[in-house]
This record gives C-alpha cells, structure tokens and sequence, in this order.
C-alpha cells in the first residue's frame, strides 16, 4: 500500500510550523508496488489512511501472548488503558527490588539481546551499573534498519508506553538518569506515539525529577536517526547522537566503560528492553520456563515473502522453522528462506526443522539473527536478489575501514559479472568472492563487513546458486 498521512492526533495538529495546514505522509507499508510507492510519494494526500499496528501482528487477541498482547486491545494513546492492561506493575516491582535485584532478576531470566548480538543482558547492565564513573547512560537503539525487519515499529506503534517503562526500569536498574531513544527517521507514526507517551508520562509523574515519587530522576530523549545502516552498530549510534559521523568506534573500551559522551553505557533494542515487563511481573523462574533451557522467553518473528499472513509473530525459543511458516502461510513452491535478514543466511524447504534458537541455528550453520525469516519461491531469481543484497552492503558500508570499505564492491561487481551465468563460467567469480567475503570477515572493524557476504555464501554453498 502507499505512502498514508497520518493523523492531525498524531500529527501536531492540522497546522504546520509555519501555521499552514500540513499532511505528514508516512512511511510505505509494505507490500507496496512500485506503481503505488511512486504514487504515494508525489501525491501523498491522495494515499489511504495507514493500517493500526495491529493489521501487522496475524495473532491479534490470541491470550497467549507476552510481548505483543496489549497490540490491538490497548489504546496505545492512552496511559490509562496502558495502565488497565497491567502497565506499571513492573516499575512499581523494580522499586520494590531494589537495582542490584532486579539485574539478578533479568540475569537469571537469561534475557539475551533481541537485536542479533544475543549477549547475555543481565551481564551489561552489571557492568554498566559497577562503573565508578558518572553520569551513566542508558540508550534504546530503535532504528531498525536490518532489510526484513519491522517488529520494533509494531511495538513502538502499538504499545509505546511498554518501552517507556521498560527504559525506565533498565536506567534506574544502571543507575542512568537520562536516556536516550534512537529512532528511525522512516517511523513518523512512531515519532508521533512515542513523544506522546513520554509526555503522558512526564505529566503524571512516571518521568522526571521523582519517578512514582520514588525520589528518583530519570527522563527521555528521542533522537531520530537520518536512515544510515551502520548505526545499528552501538558506538557507530553513539556517534551520531553526538552529532559525529556514523561510524564505530574501536573496541576496548567497551560501552559499558566509555560509551555515549565517553561515560558508562548500556544500550538495547526495543525487543530486548520490552522483555524486561514480564521478567519483572512474572517473576525470572516463571519467564525461563518459556523457550528452552539455553534460549529463554518469547521471541518475535517478522515473516514476509512468499507467505500467505506476512507479520509479526511470537512464539517460544524452540519452535521450528517450520511450524512459524505454517502460521504465516507458507505458499506452494518454496525455494528458499533468508533467516536474519541482510546479515543473515539462506536455507532450503528440506531444512524447516530448525529450531529457532541462538543455539539450533548456530548448529545449522546458520544464524538466527533479529527475527527477520523472508520466504522466496521459485519465481523469485536468486542472483538478482543476491546481487541486491551486495548493493545495500556496498550503498551501507560507511568506508572506515578497507576490508569493508574496498571488500563490498568487489563482491558487488563479482556478482553483476555472474549475474547470467552459472558452472565454469562463474568459477572464477565464485572463487574471487570467496576470497573477498573471507577477507571481509576477517578484517572488518565491526559487523556490517563482518556479514556482508553471509547471504552470498549461503546461497551457493547451500542453494547452488550459479550451478
């Protein structure tokens, strides 16, 4: 669908800065044409109105659910429908533990980043919160910019004050007093709820000099990020919010030591932060249970492709790949699933009996990554989706560093050589690629080159892509 307006609610008001009447398109939901992503963009008055968040999530009003259940029940403009679905009973609980106790809490959840990383999250806000130094800083990365992703903006739309309660509970638990949220440029809607909901919670007391007049202080800012891949990458976003050039840093120091203005840092994603409100409600025994024992609580999925019921799905670590494409809808004439978007790798329909754990598809050779699973039948051309994949590598890499820098064009001209050509013809190539992708790999300063040729290696190891 096109390019919608959104709301004069979410919008400001009818009247622009400039005190004429402004409509603010938003950003393209997909699936969209190009024929429509064209006309959305120069005519967006003309665009319909932008589907609710939860058109997005195909589980809507299913009572099992843990991160997405107030998604289509709760209005996500009003705190006191937040607070009627059980929001704020898990910062009222983190004061009532005390910040070395609720880090014991998510530590023993074994909560691990939703954002690819999966480093333990319990251990990062421990060594956060022990820095001598001060003040600390807590950042929530929201930009989202892994191609195939878009469960942060479901969550950001659809239950924003979750995220404000969730940053709370992270800072006061580091002993951070300001936070910062890293916000995609394209999520205007986004934008729009979430400066709300923290003005909502500022207003009431639940942001501010005496949080729930706990005696503690702690406020948020939305920083919006300008659509640069690389900072996704948390010293690269540190960077940015500086006002510097987006780029990582090396390593040591690590964030938690010298991060966002050189002070103590912890930074997560929006997926990883949610996570807290239940370790917090439910108790971490009880959230453990879920998943298995080394891949622990709930986790979103975003489906898209050839499926029937593209969106966000949860379900527990330890389901297959398989039964998740069941519930989207998996077509007919499945050549092949892209789990972790961009970054991530390829597998065959004969390999749907991965579980869907950090650990299962470690051992499948390939990676669970954000979430992001993306169905290709067998009319979708591997090596123009390849060589795609290359040009956002090569468009994204931000030149630091020369393995990277140098690494994602040659693989990018390789790929547009082999384009049209597979067997001997394409051997050469194949082996420059290789050599290239382990360069890369090997040398790259941070993640982007470190898995720039995943998805090309992956696809000829385990498709015979050029064969």
């Amino acid at each position: 669908m096109g390019v919608p307006r959104s709301s004069e609610a979410e919008s400001g008001g009818g009247k622009g800065r400039r005190g004429r009447n402004t409509l603010h398109a938003t950003a393209i939901c997909a699936p969209a044409t190009p024929d429509r992503a064209i006309a959305a963009a120069t005519a967006p008055e003309s665009a319909p109105t932008e589907p609710a968040p939860e058109a997005a999530v195909p589980q809507t009003g299913d009572t099992n659910l843990t991160l997405l259940h107030r998604i289509g029940t709760a209005d996500p403009t009003s705190l006191d429908d937040y607070r009627a679905h059980g929001g704020y009973t898990a910062l009222r609980r983190a004061f009532a533990l005390g910040p070395a106790a609720v880090i014991r809490e998510v530590t023993d959840a074994g909560l691990v980043g939703r954002g690819g990383a999966a480093f333990p999250t319990g251990r990062k806000w421990q060594a956060t919160a022990a820095q001598p130094d001060h003040p600390h800083y807590l950042v929530c990365n929201a930009d989202e910019s892994e191609p195939g992703t878009f469960k942060d903006r479901v969550l950001m739309e659809g239950d924003p004050f979750a995220l404000v309660e969730a940053m709370t509970i992270a800072a006061y638990a580091t002993g951070a007093h300001r936070g910062y949220l890293y916000l995609r440029g394209e999520y205007p809607r986004a934008l729009a709820r979430l400066t709300h909901a923290i003005e909502q919670a500022r207003t009431r007391g639940l942001l501010g000099d005496d949080v729930l007049g706990q005696g503690y202080a702690f406020d948020i800012e939305i920083r919006r990020g300008a659509g640069a891949y690389i900072c996704g990458e948390e010293t690269a976003l540190f960077n940015s919010i500086e006002g510097r050039r987006g780029e990582p840093r090396s390593k040591p120091p690590f964030p938690v030591e010298k991060g966002l203005f050189g002070k103590p840092t912890v930074e997560n994603n929006v997926e990883t932060l949610v996570n807290v409100l239940p370790i917090l409600t439910m108790g971490a025994e009880a959230y453990a249970a879920i998943g298995t024992p080394t891949s622990t609580g709930p986790k979103l999925f975003c489906v898209s492709g050839t499926v029937a019921r593209p969106g966000v799905y949860e379900l527990p670590f330890g389901a297959t790949l398989g039964e998740l494409l069941a519930l989207a809808g998996v077509r007919d004439n499945l050549r092949a699933v892209l789990l972790g978007g961009a970054a991530g790798g390829f597998v065959r329909p004969d390999e749907l009996d991965i579980p869907l754990t950090f650990e299962g598809t470690r051992e499948a050779g390939t990676t669970l990554g954000s979430g992001v699973v993306m169905a290709f039948d067998d009319t979708v051309p591997l090596p123009r989706l390849l060589l795609r994949i290359a040009e956002f590598f090569r468009d994204e890499s931000c030149g630091q560093c020369v393995p990277c820098r140098v690494g994602t064009v040659r693989q990018e001209e390789a790929l547009h050589r082999i384009a049209d050509r597979t067997g001997a013809a394409a051997a050469d190539d194949i082996a420059l690629l290789r050599e290239v992708g382990r360069a890369m790999r090997d040398a790259s300063i941070c993640g982007l080159g470190q898995t720039a040729w995943n998805a090309v290696e992956s696809a000829i190891d385990r498709l015979g892509a050029y064969e």
